[in-house]
C-alpha cells in the first residue's frame, strides 16, 4: 500500500507546519500533499519551506474541490490510500493508525467523534443536533451505523480514489455528507471508528445560535438535494 495524506489548506499559516510535524512523526512513510485552496496568507510559504507537496490553486474554491484536485493527484500518481487531515490541528496523525489498522479492505474509513469511546469533543447543541440528524439519515442509507458524518478525518481506498477524483461535491457540507452518499450508490463499503480531536489550532469555529442553526438547515437541504441528485 501507498498512502497520500491529503491537507486541503485556506489561510492555515499558523498552523499547518505543526501538522505537517505531527504527520511526519506518526505516520512517516506516508507521503504529503498540501492543496492550498487559494489562501492570501502565508499557508505555502509554510508549507513548503515544510518540504512536502504543494498544489497551488488560483482561488478558493472551498474543501470538495480541494479534495477533489488531491484524489486526481493520487490517481496520478499511483498511490492506493488517501488519509484526509485538516489543517487546523484537530485531527491527530497519532490516531491514523487507527484508521489504516480498521480497514480490513473497507472503501472509506471515518474517524468519528462521536462514537462509544469518544464523546469527549464539544460541539454546540444545535450543531450536535445537526450532526446526529444526518448520522441517523446516512446511516440508513448506507446500511451501517455511522455517528460522525461531518468528519474530514477518512481513510479512502484505491476504488475510493477512483471514483472521488472524477465525482467529488463541492458544495457545502457536500464533501462529507454528500460523498458518503455518492459512495454507498457507487457500491463502495463504508464503516467508522472512534478517535479522539483537538480542538483547532487557531481562530474558532462558529458556534453562536443563529450560524448553529442555519448549519442545520443547510444540513437538512444537502440530505433532500443528495438524496434527488443520486436517484
Amino acid at each position: 500500500m501507498s498512502l497520500l495524506v491529503v491537507i486541503p489548506a485556506f489561510n492555515e499559516a499558523n498552523s499547518i507546519g505543526n501538522v505537517i510535524q505531527d504527520i511526519r512523526v506518526h505516520i512517516p512513510s506516508a507521503s504529503i500533499l498540501v492543496v492550498d485552496d487559494g489562501s492570501k496568507d502565508k499557508t505555502v510559504e509554510v508549507a513548503e519551506s515544510a518540504k512536502v507537496n504543494v498544489l497551488s490553486l488560483p482561488f478558493n474554491i472551498g474543501v470538495g474541490g480541494a479534495l477533489r484536485a488531491g484524489f486526481l493527484y493520487a490517481h496520478r500518481n499511483s498511490f492506493t490510500q488517501v488519509l484526509q487531515i485538516d489543517a487546523d490541528g484537530q485531527h491527530r496523525a497519532e490516531h491514523a493508525m487507527t484508521l489504516l489498522e480498521s480497514a480490513n479492505g473497507c472503501d472509506i474509513v471515518i474517524g468519528s467523534r462521536f462514537a462509544e469511546s469518544s464523546r469527549d469533543y464539544e460541539v454546540s447543541p444545535m450543531r450536535r443536533l445537526a450532526i446526529r440528524l444526518l448520522s441517523s439519515v446516512l446511516s440508513k442509507i448506507c446500511k451501517t451505523k455511522l455517528t460522525d458524518v461531518t468528519s474530514g478525518f477518512r481513510l479512502s481506498s484505491s476504488s475510493a480514489i477512483e471514483l472521488f477524483m472524477k465525482d467529488y461535491p463541492v458544495e457545502y457540507l457536500g464533501d462529507t455528507v454528500e460523498s458518503l452518499v455518492i459512495a454507498h450508490k457507487s457500491g463502495l463499503s463504508i464503516k467508522e471508528v472512534p478517535v479522539q480531536m483537538s480542538k483547532r489550532e487557531f481562530g474558532s469555529p462558529s458556534q453562536n445560535f443563529f450560524k448553529s442553526s442555519w448549519y442545520l438547515l443547510r444540513a437538512i437541504l444537502v440530505i433532500i438535494l443528495s438524496l434527488i441528485h443520486r436517484k
